[in-house]
């Protein structure tokens, strides 16, 4: 039996996308939560040991390389990698109560770009006075914004909008950051939130309609060189994702859970690139708000 469960655990690790989607989209679930598949590894090795099984410690050889063959390349690298620049993506909570401070935290790490997402009229000034003197060009749509050490051009809305939304949500933005190399199109998104519970099952139909949409809009995008930033409520391993990774570069190391902040169990907020590599990823110290910072390295 425990060597049945360590070859299921393993074939949901490298196949998880034969997990139909049709009945409550479990297979978006899975993938949500996928690397926690791990932890069914030391269960499954204590049930081995007690039952003094040779062949059941054997078959945990399978969930051990399944797991290292799909996330074993996302842990730290020895060398910092190489970079060009550094950006940072936060859900800053609309409930957040100290937009100064949580400003301050995400400049700590010197990033070059800055998106945020959740943002209230109230809170903007906030957020705007502390970023100003450091990234003097900024763009804001709706509820998404950018802060830039680079000169912004082209700025625009991007139309994410699923069907049934009020015309007053308003969540995506693209603008031109003119680098000294070059022009880079950088995208700010914050995709509908997912929902969890019964009849449904896990609720990304919204979610999925408005990746549909930004990947659209990435793939018709002129400048070759492109960066994503923003909470895109889902991992990298989410099918429903699939409009946009398929057109982006994911993180080439770190886990860099961000959601939710007081025990992290998934990336959904997320920094992707076109023609660019996001050489590392990963979570900055706690703000007021109910996810954790992203910042990356990002190599053109």
């Amino acid at each position: 039996m425990v060597a049945v469960l360590a070859g299921i655990v393993a074939v949901l690790l490298v196949f998880h996308d034969v997990v139909p989607n049709t009945v409550g989209r479990l297979g978006s679930l899975l993938e949500t939560f996928l690397p926690w598949l791990g932890l069914a590894v030391p269960v499954l090795l204590g049930m081995s040991l007690f039952r003094r099984s040779f062949v059941a410690l054997l078959a945990l050889s399978l969930p051990v390389a399944a797991w290292l063959g799909v996330f074993g390349g996302l842990l730290p690298p020895g060398d910092d990698p190489p970079y060009d620049i550094t950006a940072v993506t936060h859900n800053v909570s609309d409930e957040n109560r100290d937009p100064a401070g949580t400003a301050r935290a995400l400049m700590a790490v010197k990033p070059d770009l800055i998106a945020l997402v959740e943002l209230t009229p109230p809170a903007l000034p906030g957020y705007a006075r502390v970023l100003a003197p450091a990234y003097p060009h900024h763009a804001v749509w709706g509820t998404v914004g950018l802060w830039s050490r680079f000169p912004l051009s082209d700025v625009r809305p991007v139309e994410i909008r699923p069907t049934g939304v009020g015309a007053d949500w308003n969540r995506g933005l693209r603008a031109t950051a003119r680098l000294s190399r070059g022009d880079v199109a950088v995208y700010v998104a914050h995709l509908p939130s997912l929902r969890l519970g019964l009849p449904h099952g896990f609720g990304s139909a919204r979610r999925d309609e408005s990746a549909a949409l930004l990947g659209a809009a990435v793939a018709a995008e002129q400048l070759a060189e492109v960066v994503l930033l923003g909470d895109l409520n889902g991992t990298v391993d989410d099918r429903g994702l699939d409009p946009v990774t398929s057109r982006l570069g994911t993180p080439e190391s770190g886990l860099a859970f961000s959601w939710p902040a007081t025990l992290p169990v998934a990336r959904i907020d997320q920094i992707l690139a076109r023609s660019a590599t996001v050489t590392e990823v990963w979570s900055l110290p706690a703000t007021g708000s109910d996810h954790l910072p992203i910042a990356a390295r990002i190599q053109f």
